[in-house]
């Protein structure tokens, strides 16, 4: 399965970003679809997870009420809307898929390459 993430970018302090996340394979209702974040140096932090059949969203404290996952069935895609980015957000944002709901990046199986979301001061 191969994760194909679009939609980073630079932006300034307070705008707003959409990630984009398209599985090469169908996604079926039991899985979750997540997005984590990297800094270089830092381990990989969880963002947002999906489950995919219920449409049942989990996020970090740190997004929650800025950030919202969603995803669209017929179009096999999930989403992360991003508002009132902060500079604390800049990071490289990577999209998975897991069996089963997790906020460790160890129990996903499945990653798209990431894409860098630069937000200025």
């Amino acid at each position: 399965v191969q994760l194909q993430a679009s939609g980073g970018g630079l932006v300034q302090a307070g705008g707003s970003l959409r990630l984009s996340c398209v599985p090469s394979t169908r996604t079926f209702s039991s899985h979750i679809m997540g997005w984590f974040r990297q800094v270089p140096g830092k381990e990989r932090d969880f963002v947002a997870a999906i489950r995919w059949g219920t449409t049942r969203t989990y996020y970090a404290d740190s997004v929650k009420g800025r950030f919202t996952i969603s995803r669209d069935s017929a179009e096999n895609t999930v989403y992360l809307q991003m508002d009132s980015l902060k500079p604390d957000d800049t990071a490289v944002y990577y999209c998975a898929r897991a069996n089963s709901y997790s906020t460790s990046w160890r129990d996903y199986n499945f990653w798209g390459q990431g894409t860098q979301v630069t937000v200025s001061s």
